[in-house]
């Protein structure tokens, strides 16, 4: 299809909040990496230093593929990251895409997103969306007084979990939990309540955008993690906006194809593997990710030890 028949990896960008952790750079404290951002870097390859957006805006077809064109044209339509969460982050909630025009203006994305827990302290817990029966005027009243922790859905989590985030739910990550996160290629977020911590530069609340875009039904589920054979695929979460995948290579290889259809995010979760395409091969070691661009088709995974890989494409 095009000159791309390569899997690319990208430089991350970071970036620290007050509930940061030590386990993405090690001996400095980071709450988050962007894996797969607008704003990377490309690090190999023809489009070597080019940004994923200006390689979007370049080779739509090529990049992008067709369905992700259809929807957002030449934006690349996710943002990929992993979190390292030593202390709660505060209660958040997003809007949809109705709703991030109207309230933040032309051009914005809402924010759907999804976690998947790569490693867990015991007894780690999320905040996602209300209890079961929570009327709007008690949310309202929760959101404009207090008391939004009474109301709000605790909900255990460990590793190898998943959870989608729809726009509307109300959320919040808690201690002891690393986690990759796919969502929208947006940066809205509505801070409902901060854990009393001081409303310093950059940490106000966002009460009258959250009162407008908080929906009181929304409960959160806990997918727990697929049993899944040598050489299986399983879709964790299909939503309009993303497709997350779990891939399970050892001895027997996966072969994925993009079609031409969609990008792939590969993102190694456990073990490593090697990723075979027409023009050469890339490893992946644990945690780390490449971008197998739309163009590319056919390639193939192989591991030498039990191996575990998430796959993020539209569809």
């Amino acid at each position: 299809m095009g000159m791309m028949t390569k899997a690319i990896k990208l430089l991350p960008a970071y970036r620290d909040y007050v509930w940061g952790g030590h386990r993405l750079r090690p001996g400095q404290k980071t709450a988050e990496a962007w894996i797969v951002f607008e704003g990377d870097r490309i690090a190999d390859g023809p489009w070597a230093g080019q940004t994923l957006a200006e390689a979007a805006e370049k080779h739509p077809d090529e990049l992008l593929g067709r369905i992700p064109m259809a929807r957002t044209a030449t934006r690349f339509p996710l943002l990929i990251k992993l979190l390292d969460c030593a202390d709660w982050l505060s209660v958040q909630v997003h809007p949809n895409d109705e709703q991030a025009v109207e309230l933040e203006g032309a051009g914005h994305f809402g924010k759907t997103e999804a976690w998947h827990f790569l490693e867990s302290e015991p007894g780690a817990e999320i905040l996602g969306g209300l209890k079961p029966g929570t009327s709007p005027v008690t949310l309202h009243q929760a959101i404009r007084e207090g008391g939004l922790l009474e109301i709000a859905q605790h909900l255990a989590v460990k590793a190898g979990d998943t959870v989608l985030i729809p726009a509307g739910m109300l959320h919040a990550l808690g201690p002891g939990l690393l986690l990759y996160e796919v969502q929208q290629t947006s940066d809205i977020t509505y801070r409902v309540y901060d854990w009393d911590r001081p409303a310093s530069a950059g940490r106000k609340l966002h009460i009258e955008q959250s009162l407008a875009v908080t929906n009181a039904a929304l409960t959160g589920q806990v997918i727990p993690p697929p049993a899944l054979a040598d050489g299986e695929r399983h879709k964790l979460i299909h939503c309009p906006y993303f497709t997350l995948e779990l891939l399970a290579a050892n001895r027997q290889p996966v072969a994925p194809d993009t079609a031409g259809d969609s990008f792939h995010v590969l993102t190694v979760t456990q073990g490593q593997v090697r990723l075979s395409a027409p023009d050469g091969s890339l490893e992946l070691g644990l945690r780390e990710t490449a971008l197998v661009p739309a163009g590319l088709g056919r390639y193939h995974l192989e591991a030498q030890e039990s191996s575990k890989v998430l796959l993020a494409y539209v569809e």
